[in-house]
C-alpha cells in the first residue's frame, strides 16, 4: 500500500510550469522520480513473480551495455538511471518454495533500491565469471534470455553479449537457455492499477493539449498552416514539462480533387498547407509522462462564416467511425489473438456497410508497444507473429482505425481517422478518458 501513499503525496504537492494545464498537477522532476520508482517496486515485487510463474521461467537474465540498452532493461532502470552503466547484468530468480523473487545486479553499482549490486570484483575480477557462479548457485530449470523472431522489443540481447554468455556457461546450463519472449512481452504489456489510474489523467491531459493547439484564437484562415499547429503542439508539450514520442501530424481533407490516404497523411503530406474555411482537420499526437505514452487522433471542422454546425454528411461519416470503434472493442476477449480480433471486426464492419481499415496496437512503456498487433494499415489480412499474440488482462491499447465515407457535396470520399486509448481488464474494454463522439467545431477568423 506504500505506493498509494506516495502517489497521493505527489498529487497533493505538485508543480506546474504552464498555467493552461495547472489542473493536472504536473509533477516536478523529483516527484516523477518518486512515482516511477514506486511503480517499479510494485511491478517487480508483485507483478513480475506472477509473470515468471505464468511463463514457466524460474530465471531471467538481461544483459546490456551502456547506451545500447535492451528495451526491457530500459523499463526496469530506476528513475535516477538514464542508461545502463558499463555492462549491466540483471538476474531474476523465482524460487518454487514460496520465497520472494531474487533480484540481483551483476554490476559494480546497486541498481536503485530494488536491485543490489552483487559483483565482488576482488573475488571474481571477470564479470562473466560472477554471472556463471550465480547461475550455478541457483541451478535454475530454465534460463530465459531476450531473443525473439517476431517482437523487436523482446529481442534486446545483442549477439556479442549472447556469445559471451554461451562461452561461460557449462554445457548442462547451455541446454537450459530458452527465449524469454513471452515473459518480456508480459512484463511490457501488463499495466498495474497505479498505471491505469495515472493513464486516465494522462489521456485527458493529451486531449486538452490538442484542444489548446487548435484554439480558434490561434488559427487564422489563409494565414495559419498545418505545420504551425504541429509546432504549437510540440511547444505546448515542452512548456508543460512533457515530451512527445513522435513528431505530430496535422492534415487536411477538403472539397478539392486531392485524394486522402495513409501515405499522404503521414509521409507525403505537404507541410505548409494553409487552413481554410470548410476544412476537415486531423491530428495525430502523443505525449510521454512518467514513462507512459499516449497516442491520440482527433478531428476538427473549420466552420464557414455562414455555418453554425458541421455538415451532416461529415457528422454521419464520424458516427460511422465511432461504430467501428464499438465493433472492435466488443471483440476483446481473453486469449483471442490480434489477428482474430482484426478478422472479426472487418467482417462485422462489412456486414454493416462500413468501409474500414484497422491498425490498432498495444500501448504503455512504448507508443507502439508490446502485445497483440490488431492489423496494420498495409496488412489488413492479418500480421504474422505479433498478430498471433493473444489478449491478456490489464493491458492497454490504442484503438486506431478509420472508416471511409462519401461526401456528396464534395464529390469525394473522406476518411475519419480516430485513435483513442484504453485498457482491457479481462472482461471489458474501457477508454481511459472517454473518446471523441463528434467533430469539434472551430469558429476561426
Amino acid at each position: 500500500m506504500i505506493r498509494w501513499f506516495i502517489f497521493l503525496l505527489i498529487i497533493g504537492s505538485t508543480w506546474s510550469v504552464n498555467a493552461q494545464f495547472e489542473s493536472y498537477h504536473i509533477m516536478s522532476e523529483r516527484q516523477r522520480s518518486t512515482w516511477v520508482d514506486s511503480m517499479l517496486q510494485y511491478r517487480m515485487e508483485i507483478i513480475l513473480p506472477a509473470l515468471m510463474k505464468k511463463a514457466n521461467l524460474d530465471m531471467w537474465v538481461i544483459i546490456s551495455r551502456e547506451y545500447n540498452e535492451d528495451p526491457v532493461m530500459k523499463t526496469m532502470l530506476p528513475a535516477e538511471w538514464l542508461s545502463a552503466r558499463r555492462r549491466t547484468i540483471l538476474v531474476f530468480y523465482n524460487p518454487e518454495n514460496g520465497n520472494p523473487l531474487e533480484k540481483i545486479a551483476i554490476a559494480r553499482y546497486d541498481v536503485g533500491r530494488l536491485m543490489k549490486g552483487d559483483w565482488n570484483i576482488d573475488v571474481y575480477p571477470d564479470q562473466w565469471e560472477a554471472l556463471k557462479v550465480l547461475i550455478e548457485k541457483y541451478n535454475p530449470k530454465k534460463i530465459g534470455i531476450n531473443v525473439s523472431e517476431s517482437f523487436g522489443l523482446a529481442d534486446g540481447l545483442v549477439s556479442t553479449e549472447r556469445d559471451h554468455l554461451f562461452r561461460i556457461l557449462k554445457p548442462s546450463d547451455k541446454d537450459k537457455v530458452v527465449s524469454a519472449e513471452k515473459l518480456a512481452i508480459s512484463w511490457l504489456e501488463t499495466r498495474s492499477e497505479m498505471e491505469i489510474d495515472f493513464y486516465k489523467q494522462l489521456c485527458a491531459l493529451g486531449r486538452d493539449i490538442i484542444m489548446e493547439g487548435f484554439s480558434p484564437s490561434f488559427i487564422k484562415t489563409g494565414v495559419t498552416t498545418t505545420d504551425d499547429i504541429v509546432w504549437r503542439l510540440r511547444q505546448l508539450s515542452r512548456d508543460a514539462g512533457l515530451d512527445v514520442w513522435f513528431h505530430p501530424t496535422v492534415s487536411i481533407q477538403r472539397a478539392d480533387k486531392g485524394n486522402f490516404d495513409h501515405l499522404r497523411s503521414f509521409s507525403g503530406r505537404p507541410k505548409d498547407q494553409f487552413i481554410q474555411y470548410g476544412d476537415l482537420l486531423h491530428v495525430d499526437f502523443g505525449i510521454t509522462y512518467n514513462r507512459l505514452n499516449t497516442d491520440q487522433q482527433q478531428h476538427f471542422y473549420v466552420l464557414k462564416p455562414n455555418e453554425t454546425e458541421v455538415p451532416e454528411s461529415i457528422k454521419q461519416a464520424f458516427d460511422k467511425t465511432n461504430r467501428l470503434q464499438d465493433i472492435l472493442t466488443a471483440e476483446f476477449t481473453l486469449q483471442k489473438s490480434g489477428n482474430e480480433i482484426l478478422k472479426n471486426t472487418l467482417a462485422q464492419a462489412k456486414k454493416e456497410g462500413i468501409t474500414s481499415s484497422v491498425y490498432s496496437h498495444p500501448l504503455g512503456f512504448h507508443g507502439h508497444a508490446a502485445g497483440p498487433t490488431i492489423g496494420m494499415w498495409d496488412q489488413q489480412g492479418g500480421v504474422p507473429g505479433t498478430g498471433d499474440y493473444t489478449v491478456n488482462t490489464n493491458t492497454a491499447y490504442s484503438i486506431e482505425l478509420n472508416a471511409a465515407s462519401e461526401i456528396p457535396e464534395w464529390g469525394k470520399v473522406i476518411r475519419i481517422m480516430l485513435e483513442e486509448n484504453g485498457w482491457f481488464d479481462g472482461k471489458k474494454f474501457e477508454y481511459f478518458s472517454g473518446r471523441q463522439l463528434a467533430v469539434y467545431k472551430l469558429r476561426c477568423k
